[in-house]
């Protein structure tokens, strides 16, 4: 699992070690420079530039621009005049080129553009975790300018981010103004909560934590957000014991589809079947029901005792006959104490937030559908800023709700009412697909269905790291439909397990 901390938390943790002479910097920096280094293999008369701020981001920029000065012709632009004093003496003593751009004409952006376009490397060192909004004055236009600029060059630049990238911000990800896009940050003692949430972990690349021993003290500190990842699908999944039967690997009832939309009955219904759980209790009418059976003979129609519901996909808004059997399904959840996934068109339909406390209730909505779902009770917001905002929005969500909230996007979003907080990366943008959804439903019906003692969180972003898994292999850059990640997801799952 990767845990993402606050600013604050890092901080805490650095501060015994600062205080006993330890060298963080000169760590961190040899961090950087290494990874440079394995960017630079193979090159002949490589360049890098290191964009430089202020502070103790732009320290380590300097000390990595020193550490790489016999490896490569090092540039070092600073977009301050109060850079760190002996990062900066260090640069020097290395002869590593300085630039000076505090105060820049056409010229300055002309020889900043001359320098960016011979580096092979660019390293950005602009601003750490104490900036909050967007990168302003030099280092805000010189982000702006140099992203342009990689995006129309004939070879794209590597770029490595000091820490974070430069305008993420380190404790919720948001992205207030320009931001230079990473191809791997490299960040130290811990991973920033900001670089797994969106939108700055789309920003940041290949992630790396460098620990400069830092993590007993952070042990003691909640993290905001948190990452599983394939160890902790073996460690999480329920794998059947010899003895078990199809009552003990939980039993899913399914009210999803209608006549409008029965395709949603089935996707759901074989996800939760090929998620592994003992059965599927199908409740629809008689079309949607038909081509499950005719898809999946090993779904039972009609009631029964299950481990958990899942209630939504595939109904409309307007189709009042079906959307009274969700009211009863989802009543009938939170009376008997089992699981329940709400979806799409039974969103609308939760009772109060106390007969929601302490109930074993995930919602599923896609932005659009968070954005209705917090207007409905009395949030001003819309689809864009839900996207823009994810992580604040799903906790809002969870807040008001008492349930826990999957807010699903390019990085899915979980939120606990506790404020436990998963975010997933998953999949691939060809998930972007009708049904992949009701997909997702089936796989976290089946899954609370058999983890009744696992968190809630957990178990959702257990189901979500698999489902876009599942869409990764079945896609393998091509585009697929709904029906093949429900394929893929045994393939998926024997090689995680």
């Amino acid at each position: 699992m990767i845990r993402g901390w606050s600013a604050e938390s890092i901080r805490a943790a650095e501060a015994p070690a600062l205080a006993a002479g330890e060298p963080l910097m000169l760590r961190a920096a040899a961090a950087v420079a290494d990874a440079v280094r394995e960017r630079l293999v193979g090159l002949d008369d490589p360049a890098v530039l290191v964009l430089v701020g202020g502070g103790n981001n732009g320290g380590d920029g300097l000390h990595a621009a020193a550490a790489l000065a016999d490896d490569a012709d090092v540039t070092v632009v600073l977009t301050r005049p109060d850079v760190h004093a002996e990062g900066l003496e260090a640069a020097r003593a290395a002869a590593v080129d300085v630039v000076e751009l505090a105060t820049p004409d056409e010229d300055g952006w002309r020889v900043l553009a001359e320098v960016a376009d011979r580096a092979d490397v660019w390293v950005d060192a602009l601003a750490g975790i104490g900036v909050r909004g967007a990168l302003r004055g030099v280092a805000g236009e010189a982000a702006e300018r140099l992203t342009a600029l990689a995006e129309q060059a004939p070879l794209r630049p590597v770029v490595v981010a000091v820490d974070l990238p430069s305008g993420v911000d380190a404790d919720t990800g948001a992205v207030a103004g320009p931001v230079l896009p990473a191809d791997l940050t490299v960040t130290f003692g811990g991973a920033k909560a900001g670089l797994l949430l969106p939108p700055g972990d789309r920003l940041a690349g290949e992630l790396r934590v460098v620990p400069l021993g830092l993590e007993e003290a952070l042990a003691v500190q909640p993290p905001l957000v948190s990452r599983l990842v394939d160890a902790d699908v073996a460690d999480l999944w329920p794998v059947p014991e010899a003895d078990a039967h199809k009552y003990t690997r939980g039993v899913v009832g399914v009210v999803a589809g209608s006549d409008r939309y029965p395709g949603a009955a089935v996707l759901t219904t074989g996800a939760a079947i090929r998620t592994g759980c003992g059965m599927v209790r199908y409740l629809g009418p008689e079309r949607a029901e038909q081509l499950v059976l005719a898809r999946w003979p090993e779904a039972v129609p009609g009631p029964g005792r299950v481990q958990s519901w899942v209630v939504g996909p595939g109904v409309a808004n307007d189709d009042d006959a079906r959307r009274g059997e969700l009211r009863e399904a989802i009543e009938r959840a939170v009376r008997d104490g089992v699981g329940l996934v709400v979806d799409a068109g039974a969103l609308d339909l939760l009772p109060p937030r106390e007969e929601l406390a302490g109930a074993r209730v995930v919602l599923t909505p896609h932005a659009g559908e968070l954005a209705t779902l917090l207007s409905g009770r009395g949030e001003d917001v819309d689809r864009a800023a839900v996207e823009h905002e994810t992580h604040r929005w799903a906790a809002r969500a969870a807040e008001l709700t008492g349930a826990t909230v999957l807010a699903k996007g390019p990085t899915t979003v979980v939120v606990a009412p506790d404020g436990e907080t998963f975010a997933q990366a998953d999949g691939t943008g060809w998930l972007a697909t009708a049904g992949a959804g009701d997909v997702l439903a089936g796989v976290l019906g089946a899954l609370l269905a058999a983890l009744a003692e696992v968190p809630v969180a957990r178990v959702a972003a257990l189901a979500a790291l698999v489902h876009g898994r599942a869409g990764r292999r079945a896609a393998d850059g091509a585009p697929i439909a709904a029906s093949d990640v429900v394929d893929a997801l045994p393939a998926t799952l024997r090689p995680l397990l």
